[in-house]
């Protein structure tokens, strides 16, 4: 496999969007969100961000509106 078809191969893969973050690590993004709005002073993202954190240390799950906060941040 060269190197073209291994790009073409990942941009067609359905389902992948690597402007989002990866579901399997919220964790990651939640961090790079907190860092932001601890910047920008948005301390209601800053407490999603903790609650995020926080389920994902406890190894439980989000919940879908704080995860929808983490994803749509950048946006």
């Amino acid at each position: 496999m060269n190197a073209s078809s291994f790009g073409t191969a990942a941009r067609e893969r359905p389902g992948i969007n690597t402007d989002e973050p990866r579901q399997e690590k919220p964790l990651d993004a939640a961090w790079l969100v907190l860092e932001a709005a601890n910047d920008l002073g948005d301390h209601a993202t800053v407490e999603t961000c903790r609650r995020v954190i926080d389920a994902g240390l406890n190894g439980t799950q989000a919940s879908a509106s704080d995860m929808h906060v983490i994803i749509e941040y950048f946006r």
